[in-house]
């Protein structure tokens, strides 16, 4: 194997290292979003501290007093529920 080889290898491992570890990172950052909206933090808030913008941020992490919100009144219009 020659130079040429043993660096696209090389190249190839810390390629699949860093994914993993942005994979771990990103996993980390939802959950967080996630908690943050449960305790009541707004995605303006929580966007201005990572940098991400405020419509990725209510995506990942949406308001969970909303989706009940939403259950309740499908049930309502549908009539199913009861």
């Amino acid at each position: 194997m020659d130079d040429l080889d043993e660096r696209i290898e090389a190249a190839a491992q810390k390629r699949t290292s860093a994914e993993l570890e942005f994979q771990s990172a990103d996993r980390e950052l939802r959950e967080l979003l996630v908690a943050g909206r449960a305790a009541g933090l707004g995605p303006s808030h929580m966007a201005k501290l990572t940098g991400f913008t405020r419509e990725w941020v209510a995506k990942i992490a949406p308001d969970p007093k909303q989706a009940a919100r939403q259950a309740a009144l499908k049930r309502r219009v549908t009539g199913s529920g009861s």
